[in-house]
C-alpha cells in the first residue's frame, strides 16, 4: 500500500469515527429529551376532521363602568346564536352529534398553561384581529363595552377619531335615547384605561385629546351633528339628542359610509388618527348594491366598522312593524327593509296568495351590514331582543336560536359576484333559486291573491272573487310547474354537501304543496261565495277576509266534475305536505326552517270567507303613515 492510499483510507476512517460519534450524540440526546418529558395521551374522539367555525360571542347586560382591563364588562365567549342566556354547550348535542365517536380515552395534559385574555389582548394587537360576523348582545349597555374595549385596543397604536353613524328612521328614537344614556359609559371606561395603562396614558398627555367623536345622522343623506370631531361629553349627547327623523323612510347607509371615510378619511390621517365607524341602526338599508364598493373605501382607509343592528328577517327583505296613527288610534302595518341574512333570498317570497307578512327571525344579521363589519376588521353585534312593534305570524316567537343548533346553517357571506358564480356551478342550487324568482309576488303581482277587505256589497264582492279566482287559477299552475322543478332536482338533493341548502329545498317543497292544497280549497270555497254569497255572523260586520282553518271543504260533485279532480289524490297530496313538513321539523329542528314548517301546520289547510268590521277611518285621506 503506497503513501497515497494510506493518506486516503485514514481520512476516510477518520470520517467515519466522526459521523459515528455525532450519530450517538444525536442519539443520547434524543433519548434523554424523550425520557424528560411530560407524559401526553391524545386520543381522538372524532370520526373526521371538523372545518373550523366561526364562533359568535355573547355579551351579558351590564351597565355598569369596567374598572378593569383584563376582561370586557358583561362580556364571555359563547357558542350562541342570538340566545343571549343559554350555556355555551349543551350536553344533550355533544352526546347526539353525528361527528362524535365513542371516546376511548381522556386527554391529559400535563402543567400546560394558557395565557389569560388580558395577555392575549397585550400580545395580538389590533392587527391580528379579524371581523365578527355576530357578537350576541342583550342590550346596548354590553355592546357599548365591548365597543369601548375596541377603542382601547385601537388606542394602543395610535389616537382615534370615532365616527357615530345613526339612522334617522323613526323607529330608532327610543334605542338613540338608550344609546344617549349610556354613552358617558364608554368614556368613563376610556378614562380609567388611560389612568391603568402607561402607554395610553404617555400618549394621553399629548397635545392632542385621545380619542375624538363625531355624531352624524343619515337617511336619504347625511347630516352632521358634531360641528367638527369633539372629546367634549355634552357636546356629543346634544347632538345625539339632536338626530332628526328622516321622513323620506330612506336608509343609505353605504353611500353614507362613502361620504364619511371621504371627509374624515383625510381629516384622521393629518391628525395620525386611526377612524372608526360605529354604526346603528334596526334595517339593513335601501343601498345594498353599493356595499362592495363601501367595503373598498374601509379597507383603503384601514377603517373597521362596528354596527349595532337586529337580526334579519328569515330568507326576505322586509319585516313589518305596527304604527298607531295618534288621531283614531288605528293600527298600521309598515314594510322596514330588514334582510336577507344571504346574498340573495334564499327562501319563498310568497306565501301561496301574496307576499310574505312574517317577519321571522333568521338568527343572523343583515348580509350587507354583517360583511361590512367583518370585511372591514370590525364586529356586527347582534341584538335579538323582544321587538313589540313587529308584526306576523311569528311576533311571539321566541327570537333566538342555540349556536349548535344553527352551526352547520352558517349563511354565505362571499361578495354577491363570487355567491351567483358558486350557484351557477350548482344545478341543484339554480333550480332552488329559479323556484323563488318564479313565485315572487313582489315581482309577479297576478300571484298577489286579495286576503282582506273584499266588500260587503254583494255586486262589488262577487266581481272581487272572481278576480281572485282567476289569479288562484293562474297561481295553480305555476306552482305545479314549480313543484315539477324541485321533483326532477331531487337526487341531487342527498348529494349536496350544504345543510343549509338542503333545508331550503325540503321546506319549499313542503311550502308549495301546502299552497296547492289551500289554493285548491280557496277555489271550492269562492266558487260556493259566487253561487251563493255568505251571511254575516256579526250585526256590525262590513267586510269579508279570507282565513286558514282546520277545517276542510269537500268538493261537491258538480266541483268534482268540473274540475276533474281525483279525491282520492287530492288526500293524497294533502297527506304528502304534512309528511314533508313534519320532515322539516325532524330534520332541521329548532331553526327558522322548522319554525316555518311548523307555523304551516298550525295554520291547518282550508281557506274560508270571514265576515269582520274595518273601521272607516282607515280609509281617510288625512292619516299620514310614515316611512321607517
Amino acid at each position: 500500500m503506497n503513501s497515497r492510499q494510506i493518506s486516503t483510507a485514514s481520512a476516510v476512517g477518520v470520517s467515519f469515527a466522526v459521523h459515528v460519534i455525532v450519530l450517538i450524540a444525536l442519539a443520547t440526546i434524543f433519548f434523554d429529551i424523550v425520557n424528560k418529558r411530560p407524559e401526553l395521551l391524545v386520543e381522538t374522539v372524532f370520526s373526521e376532521e371538523r372545518v373550523q367555525e366561526e364562533f359568535s360571542q355573547e355579551l351579558e347586560l351590564d351597565t355598569t363602568v369596567s374598572d378593569s382591563l383584563s376582561r370586557v364588562s358583561g362580556g364571555k365567549v359563547s357558542t350562541a346564536v342570538g340566545a343571549p342566556e343559554k350555556p355555551p354547550v349543551r350536553q344533550d348535542r355533544i352526546e347526539v352529534s353525528e361527528k362524535v365517536a365513542d371516546p376511548l380515552a381522556a386527554v391529559n395534559i400535563n402543567e400546560f398553561t394558557i395565557p389569560s385574555d388580558n395577555l392575549l389582548g397585550e400580545d395580538l394587537g389590533e392587527q391580528a384581529v379579524a371581523g365578527e360576523t355576530g357578537a350576541v348582545v342583550e342590550g346596548y349597555g354590553a355592546a357599548l363595552s365591548r365597543v369601548s374595549r375596541e377603542l382601547i385596543r385601537l388606542m394602543r397604536e395610535s389616537r382615534v377619531m370615532a365616527v357615530w353613524m345613526f339612522d334617522e328612521s323613526e323607529s330608532m328614537k327610543d334605542d338613540q335615547q338608550e344609546i344617549r344614556d349610556n354613552f358617558a359609559k364608554i368614556y368613563a371606561e376610556l378614562g380609567i384605561a388611560q389612568e391603568k395603562k402607561e402607554d395610553l396614558k404617555r400618549r394621553a398627555q399629548g397635545p392632542d385629546e385621545l380619542i375624538l367623536t363625531a355624531i352624524l345622522g343619515y337617511g336619504r343623506t347625511v347630516k352632521e351633528l358634531t360641528p367638527q370631531p369633539t372629546a367634549d361629553l355634552d357636546k356629543i349627547t346634544a347632538a345625539i339628542d339632536a338626530i332628526s327623523i328622516d321622513t323620506t323612510g330612506d336608509e343609505n347607509l353605504n353611500q353614507a359610509i362613502r361620504e364619511v371615510v371621504n371627509k374624515y378619511g383625510p381629516l384622521a390621517v393629518r391628525q395620525k388618527r386611526r377612524l372608526v365607524m360605529i354604526i346603528v341602526s334596526d334595517e339593513s338599508g335601501d343601498d345594498g348594491e353599493f356595499v362592495e364598493e363601501a367595503i373598498q373605501m374601509t379597507n383603503r382607509a384601514n377603517s373597521p366598522v362596528y354596527v349595532l343592528g337586529r337580526q334579519a328577517v328569515f330568507g326576505y327583505p322586509f319585516a313589518r312593524m305596527s304604527w298607531k296613527d295618534p288621531e283614531y288610534g288605528l293600527n298600521h302595518w309598515i314594510n322596514v327593509r330588514r334582510g336577507p341574512e344571504t346574498a340573495r333570498a334564499e327562501s319563498l317570497q310568497w306565501n301561496g296568495f301574496g307576499n310574505r307578512r312574517d317577519s321571522r327571525s333568521s338568527g343572523f344579521g343583515p348580509y350587507e351590514q354583517v360583511r361590512l363589519a367583518k370585511e372591514s376588521g370590525g364586529i356586527f353585534f347582534l341584538l335579538p331582543g323582544d321587538e313589540e312593534a313587529l308584526a306576523g305570524e311569528a311576533r311571539n316567537e321566541e327570537r333566538v336560536y342555540d349556536f349548535l343548533d344553527m352551526k352547520e346553517y352558517q349563511p354565505e357571506l362571499r361578495s354577491r359576484r363570487e355567491y351567483d358564480q358558486l350557484v351557477l356551478k350548482s344545478p341543484f342550487r339554480k333550480t332552488i333559486l329559479d323556484v323563488i324568482t318564479r313565485m315572487d309576488s313582489n315581482k309577479d303581482k297576478q300571484l298577489g291573491i286579495k286576503w282582506w277587505n273584499y266588500p260587503g256589497e254583494r255586486a262589488a264582492f262577487q266581481s272581487e272573487v272572481r278576480d281572485s279566482f282567476g289569479k288562484a287559477q293562474r297561481g295553480l299552475g305555476l306552482v305545479n310547474q314549480a313543484i315539477a322543478m324541485l321533483e326532477q332536482a331531487k337526487p341531487q338533493r342527498d348529494l349536496e354537501t350544504s345543510r343549509r341548502w338542503r333545508a331550503h329545498y325540503d321546506l319549499i317543497l313542503a311550502q308549495l304543496l301546502t299552497y296547492r292544497f289551500r289554493l285548491f280549497q280557496f277555489m271550492l270555497s269562492a266558487d260556493a261565495a259566487l253561487r251563493e254569497m255568505p251571511e254575516p255572523k256579526k250585526e256590525k260586520s262590513n267586510r269579508w277576509n279570507l282565513s286558514h282553518t282546520k277545517k276542510m271543504i269537500e268538493p261537491t260533485p258538480e266541483q268534482v266534475e268540473v274540475t276533474k279532480v281525483d279525491i282520492g289524490e287530492l288526500e293524497q297530496q294533502r297527506a304528502d305536505a304534512v309528511d314533508l313538513l313534519k320532515f322539516v321539523i325532524e330534520e332541521h329542528p329548532n331553526t327558522p326552517w322548522s319554525r316555518t314548517a311548523q307555523s304551516e301546520l298550525k295554520k291547518g289547510f282550508g281557506i274560508e270567507f270571514r265576515d269582520v268590521y274595518r273601521d272607516p277611518n282607515y280609509d281617510r285621506p288625512n292619516v299620514k303613515v310614515p316611512k321607517f
